[in-house]
């Protein structure tokens, strides 16, 4: 039996990841990811200016330095890695070195994102320390618990690069890939330390591994929607308005699209043969937090992609990926079970 306040800990850091997801989507839509031209500090400060005149007169050819020695470092661990043509792309892309004027709004916009990031990492340290003094026998928590914090001291690193790129898209669209496997392995740590007071719910094999694939291609529509993101990136640098945005998009988005309505789909069709079962209780939230997303999805599409919908997309989206996840973690091939 688990400490009721470590097992409240656990809840809370994830509550702590999805406020990050939230807060890292809005600074990109409102475009402050460069509101801080530095990491972990911003402006060299714990504690941000709020004004230009706090800062010394030749700030930004202080920090593209800065920026263009780490870029460097980056682009060597990239070409020892064999991604020589990617690191010779971003090192011949001289918009790295650019920085832009202070905003208040911003720097301070994307160093609420970064308090956020710092609450929900010292949360997976603190139930990995505790896990270690306390649970340690438990050897499954223990590994899961430890590779989190290791993910988690990774997505620091890289969240530097992303900085240092000047938001080169493929960075953001890895750097929200790692959150989700963080999320992952938090709700993991969920299921381990709540089996007692949820037990597990047996299905058909055909049932299981309609949930797996039904998971598999949701996190691929997460995967293509990232793309879809980078698309939007491009169009915005080659000043394409808004409201043209859906007449540019490339094969990413119709797949990510048409895949959508693939989920619906098989996720209504379970929903309905399973919906006087109360033990599918969590495939019946499944099923309307879907339909939000893809409401979310046709606004986004028709209606010029206003960035605050496109914040609550990907929250939904996450908060699918997570509904999905913890599924197949708590439902159980039964047949396979009997066959042994």
């Amino acid at each position: 039996m688990f400490n009721k306040w470590f097992v409240r800990l656990n809840w809370f850091t994830l509550v702590a990841i999805y406020l990050v997801v939230i807060a890292g989507s809005f600074v990109r839509i409102t475009g402050s990811g460069m509101g801080c031209p530095d990491w972990p500090k911003c402006f060299g400060q714990w504690i941000p200016p709020t004004e230009e005149t706090n800062l010394p007169e030749n700030y930004k050819d202080i920090y593209a330095e800065k920026r263009g020695k780490k870029v460097e470092k980056f682009c060597n661990y990239l070409s020892a890695f064999g991604m020589q043509e990617t690191a010779n792309k971003i090192l011949s892309d001289e918009t790295l070195l650019h920085e832009e004027d202070f905003n208040a709004r911003k720097t301070w916009t994307e160093y609420i994102n970064r308090l956020l990031g710092f609450l929900a990492g010292n949360g997976i340290l603190l139930i990995f320390l505790w896990t270690l003094l306390k649970y340690r026998q438990n050897k499954v928590l223990l590994a899961v618990t430890f590779v989190n914090l290791i993910i988690l001291v990774f997505q620091a690193w890289f969240g530097s690069i992303v900085v240092a790129t000047n938001l080169v898209p493929w960075t953001i669209t890895v750097h929200l890939l790692l959150a989700l496997v963080i999320i992952g392995l938090q709700l993991f740590v969920l299921r381990i330390i709540s089996t007692s007071q949820q037990k597990n719910i047996a299905v058909s094999s055909r049932f299981y591994w309609i949930i797996f694939a039904i998971f598999l291609v949701t996190f691929m529509q997460m995967f293509l929607g990232t793309q879809v993101r980078e698309e939007i990136d491009w169009l915005k640098k080659a000043g394409i308005e808004r409201a043209d945005w859906s007449e540019h998009f490339g094969i990413s988005f119709f797949i990510h699209r048409s895949f959508s309505w693939l989920v619906l789909g098989l996720i209504a069709i379970m929903f309905w043969l399973n919906r006087n079962n109360k033990k599918y209780r969590i495939l019946h939230w499944a099923f309307f937090i879907l339909v939000i997303e893809l409401a979310s999805g046709i606004l986004l599409a028709h209606f010029k992609m206003p960035g605050l919908v496109q914040t609550a997309h990907l929250l939904f989206a996450c908060v699918l990926f997570g509904i999905l996840w913890m599924s197949v973690l708590r439902m159980k091939d039964n047949e396979s079970k009997k066959s042994v």
